[in-house]
């Protein structure tokens, strides 16, 4: 794995707004193409490996925490559980994940996975390719992104009530909205009946019990890029167990076990010897160097990396309430004072590419850059 400068496409912003990317410098700069990182064959070997073990171990993982009912752990209020329960059981479909992995020394580590409402789809399987194919067209990438994406849309039809399939995120979010937008044109492609339906427009009927859209129609299958514990909490979260449509949710609810970084230590537990992941407790035991994660945090708020029992880098934010994981400290490799993480997404089951986002410091924040790749 190499950090390789290059020269960015002229007028590479009109190039990158002409394929439907808007928010590439926000306040500030998001797309970098000014370098891109090259892999070996067999590096990516181990990347896709290495994800497609791990999407199988989560799986076991969260029959475990089932079985043992080991939700406190978790913080998910109880009342959730049911659905949480009746989503796995009736196996209510799951499309796609991020596994964040660290790469250094020819070592690959689990930092944690983004299961519920991972972003960054739309860079990694489509802006990324088209400036591949600009760059140099001869050179391949690990991406079947938006392959994949349409192929498990069209498994997931069967798992779906018949009807049209709903996507939301939140108002003024250019970033969700493109994530949304994009993974609903692959569901179009893939040959579904789809409709935007913001989330703060979707409606609740009292007297039919139903959840409904700007047109007044029911919703009954429902994309959204917002997160469960968000949906669990919100005042309309208890019509969500009272809905007599009983509305296939992707992500379904299941996934909030596997969207929390209780998930990390759970994983230690049970697979001590998987070489992908970090040493991982609720507690801080007899580690000396870890990162303290909040069990719901997110772009890297609230966390404290520790060396020797000293605070080395700590970070502000709303969460941590909710209690905390330690987890082995595995730094990211620095780049000339660029450090990377490896997004590897799993799609309908299966590993399907990966994205790369950097930031000035060992904690990636809201202020990474996403950096193109290639393999050599």
């Amino acid at each position: 794995m190499q950090r390789i400068k290059t020269a960015p496409r002229h007028h590479w912003q009109e190039a990158v707004e002409k394929i439907g990317f808007g928010f590439h410098s926000l306040d500030v700069p998001y797309w970098d193409e000014s370098a891109y990182y090259s892999f070996t064959m067999r590096e990516i070997d181990l990347i896709e490996k290495a994800t497609a073990e791990l999407w199988e171990k989560c799986l076991i993982a969260v029959q475990h925490v089932m079985d043992h009912h080991l939700y406190a752990q978790f913080h998910i209020p109880e009342n959730i559980v049911p659905l949480i329960v009746k989503s796995w059981e009736e196996d209510h479909p799951s499309i796609y994940g991020r596994f964040d992995f660290c790469f250094k020394n020819n070592i690959l580590k689990l930092l944690e996975f983004n299961a519920d409402t991972p972003t960054s789809l739309y860079e990694a399987g489509i802006v990324q390719w088209y400036w591949l194919q600009d760059f140099d067209a001869s050179k391949d990438q690990f991406n079947s992104i938006h392959e994949k994406l349409v192929a498990y849309w069209k498994v997931l039809k069967d798992y779906l009530h018949p009807g049209t399939l709903h996507f939301s995120c939140l108002k003024e979010t250019l970033e969700d909205l493109t994530n949304a937008e994009y993974i609903r044109d692959c569901a179009i492609q893939a040959g579904l009946d789809t409709q935007l339906v913001f989330i703060d427009d979707i409606g609740w009927e009292p007297d039919r019990q139903i959840f409904v859209d700007l047109d007044n129609k029911p919703i009954q299958n429902l994309f959204k890029l917002y997160p469960w514990e968000w949906l669990a909490t919100d005042e309309f979260g208890p019509n969500i167990l009272a809905d007599r449509n009983q509305v296939k949710w992707i992500e379904p609810a299941w996934k909030m076990i596997l969207s929390n970084k209780a998930i990390l230590a759970v994983l230690w537990e049970l697979f001590p010897d998987c070489p992908y992941l970090l040493p991982t407790y609720f507690e801080k035991k007899n580690l000396l160097n870890y990162a303290r994660k909040p069990l719901l945090s997110r772009e890297g708020a609230n966390i404290d990396l520790v060396i020797n029992n000293t605070t080395l880098l700590q970070t502000s934010g709303e969460y941590g309430e909710e209690g905390y994981i330690y987890q082995q400290l595995f730094e990211l490799p620095a780049y000339e004072g660029n450090y990377p993480v490896i997004g590897s997404w799993v799609i309908g089951q299966e590993p399907a590419g990966i994205g790369i986002r950097e930031s000035d410091g060992l904690i990636t924040n809201n202020l990474s850059r996403f950096v193109p790749h290639l393999i050599n």
